[in-house]
């Protein structure tokens, strides 16, 4: 391995996409430290740390869910605060509307040159969602008296939301701009670099947590971490990841022959070729949208609570009622678990039908001269990949949601914050672990290319060198 490192800066062209990429993503966190005109950052962060404690309160599920696309800077409220999280959105709302609206379809199937105009509409509804959230979120502030009191006057309440909505917009198109230009002059997807950086970027904390609350007696107090507490976190850090990356990679392998073709006296194809479905091939989505859905609960049920107890007296019964529901709307209670593994194993299936389409793949190979054994082409075909594409979402959805829980379960069993237990699972980690696949393989290809050794194989300057040699010698 250490080999492969030496060998990526040995070829110029790769040299300078990496170096261009670590770059791009130091500009990113340069953002970080660069707050939004008229924000009480000391009070902001204040409130957010008593909202995410336990992770009890709705608007502490929010900040927990939007830190992981804005890398924590929306409790900061920097102007990277939105993060890409907005571009994200914008994306999968274009790949649901691709599915059912023909004019998106028809544009895909244009190619480059539809994929250019679907891109540009990206942007433009990327700036909605920014102005939109954007306005959402300065709004809270001046609500929660989190404004510096320059700004609380009429006058200063133009320049605090015309300067904030303004800083947003142009700081999560100014991360929009930078993945892009890591697509084209760098290394890796851009924007899931970006996204990953961010999440990265919380671990320091997370380790600083578990030292400062470590203690060397195996009989610790509350919020506190013994030995054994400390050998299970790691322990189970690297099961997770270890799973993550095996359930990533995973595939079901279904054979397809090629047909024969006779030109002349020569006989063409016959080959035997496989057909790869991967395991989990919603990949990370089925647990954003539940994540983003269980938010609601929480929130509207301790919304209610609030106000059943500033009540009356004679409403006694709605007050336990609202009482009891926003207890169990609490992560890792168990009304709550049940619910999240429903969301995630619908959304399995919902993403995975989506993206995949039986039909459409048994058209690609009866076109091709390709079949499956055992089956006929056309309809036959298509109902067996639909069958065994249900079949691998059930165990892709399982491992999502056992993913999903380890870090609620962990925090609401053992007492560690949620920026702790999130390395161990969730959003966050599938998204790490699936963009260092990515940008491990892609560096390999390009190591591989120029017949270097890589991560995972040997290149040919591993069997002999040099490899061109002049008659001296």
């Amino acid at each position: 391995m250490l080999q492969a490192f030496a060998n990526i800066f040995k070829i110029p062209d790769l040299r300078r996409r990496v170096f261009f990429t670590l770059g791009m993503l130091a500009i990113y966190r340069i953002g970080f430290v660069i707050p939004l005109l008229g924000v009480d950052q000391t009070a902001l962060r204040e409130a957010a740390e008593r909202a995410t404690e336990g992770g009890a309160s709705g608007f502490g599920r929010i900040l927990e869910y939007a830190s992981i696309f804005s890398g924590g800077s929306l409790q900061q409220s920097t102007i990277f605060g939105l993060g890409i999280m907005p571009y994200i959105t914008a994306s999968i709302i274009f790949q649901l509307l691709a599915t059912v609206w023909k004019p998106l379809q028809d544009l895909k199937k244009e190619g480059q040159s539809g994929q250019t105009k679907i891109n540009e509409w990206t942007r433009y509804a990327t700036v909605a969602l920014c102005l939109v959230q954007g306005f959402m979120w300065l709004a809270y502030l001046n609500r929660e008296n989190l404004v510096q009191a320059n700004f609380t006057e009429q006058g200063g309440q133009f320049v605090f939301y015309t300067a904030g909505i303004l800083g947003l917009t142009a700081g999560s198109l100014f991360l929009m701009w930078l993945g892009e230009q890591i697509d084209k002059y760098g290394i890796g997807n851009g924007i899931s670099l970006i996204l990953t950086a961010g999440i990265v970027a919380q671990m320091p904390g997370a380790v600083g947590w578990v030292v400062e609350n470590f203690t060397p007696s195996i009989q610790s107090g509350p919020g506190q971490l013994n030995p054994v507490g400390l050998i299970l976190l790691i322990g189970g850090f690297l099961v997770v990841v270890a799973g993550a990356v095996i359930i990533t990679v995973a595939q079901r392998r279904i054979p397809i022959q090629q047909a024969k073709h006779t030109r002349g006296r020569r006989v063409f194809g016959g080959q035997r070729q496989y057909l790869p479905l991967r395991l989990n091939h919603a990949g990370v989505m089925p647990i954003v949208f539940a994540s983003s859905l269980m938010i609601f609960p929480s929130a509207v049920f301790g919304w209610m609570a609030s106000r059943a107890a500033a009540g009356p007296e004679s409403a006694e019964w709605w007050r336990t009622t609202t009482s009891f529901l926003e207890i169990n709307s609490r992560p890792g209670m168990f009304p709550y678990v049940l619910l999240e593994i429903i969301l995630i194993f619908f959304f399995s299936y919902f993403w995975t039908t989506v993206q995949f389409s039986p039909e459409e793949m048994s058209k690609q190979l009866k076109q091709s001269g390709a079949f499956i054994p055992g089956y006929r082409p056309g309809p036959r075909t298509a109902e067996y990949l639909e069958t065994v594409m249900e079949r691998i979402t059930y165990v892709g959805g399982g491992f999502l949601a056992a993913i999903a829980l380890i870090p609620t379960v962990v925090s609401f069993n053992m007492g560690i914050p949620m920026n702790v237990s999130q390395f161990l699972g969730g959003t966050g980690l599938l998204i790490v672990v699936s963009v260092g696949l990515d940008l491990i393989q892609r560096i390999e290809a390009n190591l591989l290319m120029r017949n270097y050794s890589g991560f995972l194989s040997s290149g040919p300057n591993d069997q002999k060198a040099p490899r061109v040699r002049s008659r001296q010698g």
